[in-house]
């Protein structure tokens, strides 16, 4: 797409939806939101760049291919539930640190596992179908 109003505003429009991604996941394990919805708003800021700048301004903004960051997602999700085997002996029990009114524990490390496999896989899905309109 070759519209110079797109183009800017992309840009604008992705770094919001990458900080209120960020917010939904932080967020989710206590409220609505999380990895899932959080990853879906991200891969929607990077498919907005996708629209306005072509599939390769989102891969140069996306910085890893998006399987390697699905990969590195399911390895997270994996690892942060395996204290859970160590102390209770039951896979995906979580552990909990509250630092005043900070709280945080291997759940948002599953959240996060979560949002980067949902950032690979859809990203992978969105690249292929620009890739593929381009040529």
């Amino acid at each position: 797409m070759n519209s110079l109003i797109l183009s800017a505003l992309s840009r604008i429009l992705f770094a919001v939806m990458f900080g209120v991604s960020l917010f939904i996941l932080y967020r989710g394990h206590n409220f609505p939101g999380g990895g899932f919805v959080g990853g879906l708003v991200a891969a929607c800021g990077f498919a907005v760049l996708a629209l306005a700048n072509g599939a390769a301004a989102a891969r140069h903004a996306l910085h890893f291919h998006p399987i390697a960051l699905a990969g590195c997602g399911l390895v997270m999700a994996v690892a942060s539930g395996l204290p859970g085997l160590v102390t209770d002996r039951s896979f995906l029990t979580h552990w909990w640190l509250h630092i005043g009114s900070f709280h945080t524990g291997t759940a948002l490390i599953f959240d996060i596992g979560v949002y980067l496999v949902v950032i690979g896989g859809v990203m992978a899905m969105v690249l292929r179908f620009y890739e593929e309109t381009d040529a």
